[in-house]
């Protein structure tokens, strides 16, 4: 069964995180990709987070799916080179800082010169114009300014950031969306273009209408931490065991049966519980009608009574939660993948499901340059012509 991105060369030259992950997800339903990665600074992922017997682990799942080479780009014989792998290729991914490219002689203009096929994919942390393109950016940074922070966290406490790349990976689907927009007008077109995506705007898309509350009302979103100032109860509560669960009422109908089950029925018949904002507004006694409750069952028992009462509740989950969830399982979420080094290793599989042409983890991220010689010589280099250019730094 063919995948849907058979044939489509994608050459990936970026780093942490967010573009080395919109080329995986490109890998993940069929797209050849080669990773591109100085020969003496591998993409610093491989050394970031736990590692097992020296083997970094994040890299193996940023990694998956991508043919591994090395290549000094900054050389003129390594430029060189990159044009002559990009000459039929479909897709190039990068994420250095704007003018790196240019300055190298790797300009878009260049490259199209070369190929008027390729789609461009820049990456970075402020995008390609505009008086913070040339600063440094990260998925942080992102967090930061896009008001993700300033609504996250205790009322009374510090905004707070992720314990991960959300920034980094929100804009890698909008990489990876935004590259299968620019391959279907190539097909009305004939020719490709450049895509420009700041990390920082991605996330800001995903916070709502913040912004048109503010232009309309004058309204800042506050932090609430578990609670939302749209509906109530909504919150994480301790069960006996000392286990957590997280329940939601965005539905009028949800909120009724929770305050059912919970025995105050009573709540319901109150002027201000009939809209979300009313109940947000007493979020405290609905907190404690639930919380109460909860506090008098195990885990197990009040999913179990939400589940028979048709309200919305989810364990809080750890990865070993995940890893035992029925529903994960019945989903195939995660998969073991074969590893050269590792033998196998778990992770995430491809995040959605397509019934006729599904993505695939064919393997984890491969060794620093393991495949320079095949991925150069199927350019025509030689045997050593490959090791004269390894001999002076260029791969």
């Amino acid at each position: 069964m063919s995948a849907p991105l058979d044939g489509v060369k994608v050459v990936d030259l970026a780093t942490l995180f967010a573009g080395p992950l919109a080329a995986a997800f490109l890998g993940d339903f069929g797209a050849d990709v080669i990773k591109v990665e100085h020969p003496a600074k591998p993409d610093p992922s491989r050394g970031h987070g736990p590692a097992k017997d020296g083997v970094g682990l994040w890299w193996k799942v940023l990694g998956r799916n991508k043919r591994t080479v090395t290549l000094n780009l900054s050389d003129p014989d390594g430029a060189a080179l990159l044009l002559r792998l990009l000459a039929d290729a479909d897709v190039l991914v990068e994420n250095f800082r704007p003018g790196t490219l240019e300055r190298w002689g790797l300009g878009p203009a260049e490259l199209h010169a070369v190929n008027p096929r390729l789609v461009i994919t820049r990456i970075s942390g402020f995008g390609q114009v505009g008086p913070y393109s040339r600063r440094p950016g990260f998925g942080t940074l992102a967090e930061a300014m896009s008001g993700f922070a300033a609504a996250t966290g205790e009322p009374d406490g510090p905004p707070t950031l992720p314990p991960f790349g959300l920034a980094d990976s929100v804009s890698a689907l909008a990489a990876a969306y935004a590259v299968m927009l620019a391959l279907r007008a190539r097909d009305t077109t004939g020719t490709g273009q450049v895509v420009d995506l700041a990390i920082i705007e991605p996330i800001l898309a995903m916070l709502g209408p913040q912004i048109t509350w503010y232009d309309q009302l004058g309204y800042l979103q506050p932090r609430l931490g578990n609670r939302s100032n749209n509906n109530a109860p909504r919150n994480t509560y301790r069960c006996a065991d000392g286990r957590w669960v997280a329940v939601s009422t965005s539905a009028q109908s949800i909120a009724e049966r929770v305050l059912r089950l919970v025995g105050r029925p009573e709540l319901i018949d109150e002027p201000w519980f009939a809209t979300g904002s009313g109940r947000a507004a007493h979020a405290d006694e609905l907190d404690a009608a639930v919380s109460a409750w909860v506090a008098q069952r195990d885990r197990d028992e009040v999913v179990a009574a939400f589940e028979e009462a048709q309200a919305a509740v989810a364990p809080v989950y750890d990865v070993r939660g995940i890893l035992a969830d029925p529903q994960y399982a019945a989903l195939g979420t995660v998969r073991s993948v074969p590893d050269e080094e590792l033998g196998e290793v778990r992770m995430q599989n491809v995040p959605f499901r397509l019934a006729d042409t599904p993505g695939e983890i064919r393997h984890a991220g491969r060794r620093h340059g393991q495949d320079t010689d095949a991925v150069f010589g199927a350019l025509g280099l030689s045997a050593d012509e490959l090791a004269e250019l390894r001999e002076r730094g260029v791969l």
